[in-house]
């Protein structure tokens, strides 16, 4: 970090948000911390109810658990300095540029590989039930859930460490809400080819794996749930479904808009895509997997009944 400080005239960095007008800065402030209160409420309740309902003990429910409280980390890496920004000078320091761009990319892609595991749990469950118990062993959901984590913070350092070695000379204006590789990049005085080849290669393979990953255990599921001879058992097997093709197609739908596109169309109009899975993503989650999933809605009154209950005078 203090080579590149050395060699470079910028100190600090500029993000101009989503709106340069005063009267636009409080009735953001106040709509993005409304966001910001309703998805840690609405993700601490997933988590406090799947840990207190013994019937949620599963798998599927253990990778939600992670999902919702990687969640939460991923929106206070983000909306916090988003209400900071609203309220005051819009600067980041370097470093702090750099750390909030780093864990962007390694809890962004937490909840991508995490809702990968979560398809291929529901493929074992549904296209091969009677194996279940044994191939999504307790053991085997903890290796999935560390792999999915320390998979994504090394991605996330191999490009923080090659933007670290660029140098910004001049411009420290950000035309974004948040410190992103694209609009560092064209900061940059310095030639960004390497970056660029990796954000080419890797980059990719990392964001699109997971997709089709996804999209393969969807084909299998789909092609056993039309041999299921009953109209109600195709209904049941697709109803296991639903809450979780639902976020993943709001995850990647806005996520590929903003990354599979070449480094110099990368506009504006890119932010309306970059708040829906940075921070909207993560405020639908709690609703999208509770509202058609009785087990979890169950496990909610349960949890809300603890609570009044230990509220009422003795």
């Amino acid at each position: 970090m203090e080579r590149v400080n050395q060699t470079s005239s910028v100190s600090e960095f500029i993000l101009l948000g989503l709106s340069s007008r005063p009267e636009d800065q409080k009735p953001l402030f106040i709509l993005f911390l409304i966001i910001y209160l309703v998805t840690l409420t609405g993700n601490l309740l997933i988590i406090l109810a799947i840990h207190s309902d013994p019937h949620l003990q599963t798998p599927m429910y253990f990778f939600l658990t992670f999902l919702s409280f990687t969640d939460i980390c991923f929106t206070t890496t983000i909306v916090p300095r988003m209400l900071v920004n609203f309220l005051s000078e819009k600067t980041i320091s370097y470093a702090g540029c750099l750390t909030q761009m780093y864990f962007i990319y390694a809890l962004g892609n937490t909840d991508s590989f995490l809702l990968a595991v979560m398809a291929f749990d529901r493929y074992v469950a549904i296209c091969d039930p009677f194996h279940y118990v044994t191939i999504m062993s307790h053991h085997r959901c903890v290796l999935l859930v560390a792999f999915s984590c320390s998979f994504t913070h090394m991605h996330s350092l191999l490009h923080t460490l090659l933007l670290n070695h660029l140098i910004f000379c001049d411009s420290n204006v950000i035309h974004h809400f948040l410190c992103d590789l694209s609009p560092l990049m064209k900061l940059s005085c310095s030639s960004t080819f390497i970056n660029e080849i990796v954000i080419m290669t890797e980059g990719p393979i990392v964001l699109v794996t997971p997709f089709l990953f996804i999209t393969f255990s969807y084909m299998r599921i789909l092609i056993t749930v039309l041999k299921i001879p009953s109209a109600a058992g195709k209904h049941k097997a697709f109803s296991t479904c639903g809450s979780h093709l639902t976020a993943v197609t709001l995850f990647y739908g806005s996520i590929f808009y903003v990354y599979l596109q070449p480094l110099s169309t990368y506009t504006v109009q890119d932010h309306i895509a970059t708040i829906v899975y940075t921070v909207l993503t993560s405020m639908l989650n709690p609703f999208i997997y509770s509202l058609r999933n009785k087990d979890l809605k169950q496990g909610l009154r349960k949890l809300m009944g603890k609570r009044k209950a230990q509220a009422a005078p003795s």
